[in-house]
């Protein structure tokens, strides 16, 4: 089959699509923001019900929810005092799920240069998420606490749709799960009513490709292991 320009184009976008931890400060003109939101806003949900709401941080606001939860993380003692309002993670590892995970991570670690041993520089690696890992636009994404599992299948094929949609514009994102630890700074910082809980964060920008971790391309299992054609 001959692929048509409108295939190639989204395509490319899907499997163009890393996890990028590094950005450059140029800008991102409000247009583009709305337009990669709106059209993501078309994603499917349930009787639709429409469940995603958008925070949107740029310059000195988004610089300020940083700067507050990094003083809380980075001081052991305060860093306790918070934890997830949801299990994003199994409470039990098993295979391969843990093996994925842990090669993923050193992965990363070993372009970085971070050794078992160096818990510091690994600790620092993990505090630049809440800074958007430099990105000059934040986005944190909310939901109705009433909203059930459903609701939350939905919401990922919207935050499918906007790093899709930032793909198709020379964008690139990071969708950041570390945010909802300190969903209680997040609340008191952009002042969220008490029915909303934090789904996640996502950095928004052009990537650095000169920074090492960005070369990181993650393995993916072909189709022949995770799908069976019944007949």
């Amino acid at each position: 089959m001959i692929s048509s320009p409108a295939q190639q184009a989204v395509d490319a976008a899907i499997t163009s699509r890393r996890s990028i931890r590094a950005f450059l400060p140029t800008p991102v003109a409000y247009e583009d923001i709305a337009a990669i939101l709106q059209i993501a806003a078309r994603a499917p949900s349930g009787t639709n019900t429409q469940p995603w709401k958008v925070y949107v941080l740029q310059g000195e606001r988004k610089q300020q929810l940083s700067s507050a939860i990094l003083a809380a993380h980075n001081d052991p003692v305060l860093a306790a005092q918070h934890k997830e309002e949801y299990a994003y993670y199994p409470r039990e590892w098993v295979s391969p799920y843990i093996d994925r995970r842990r090669k993923v991570g050193w992965d990363l670690y070993a372009l970085l240069g971070l050794t078992r041993d160096n818990k510091a520089g690994m600790a620092a690696q993990h505090g630049k998420n809440y800074d958007f890992f430099g990105a000059p636009v934040g986005l944190i994404f909310t939901i109705d606490r009433i909203m059930e599992q459903g609701s939350w299948l939905d919401y990922g094929m919207f935050l499918q749709n906007i790093m899709v949609a930032a793909r198709g514009r020379g964008l690139d994102t990071c969708p950041q799960a570390a945010f909802t630890q300190y969903h209680r700074i997040i609340g008191e910082q952009l002042g969220l009513p008490e029915n909303e809980t934090v789904v996640c964060g996502m950095a928004l920008g052009v990537a650095d490709m000169s920074k090492i971790e960005n070369s990181l391309i993650t393995e993916r299992m072909t189709v022949e292991e995770f799908v069976k054609f019944v007949e």
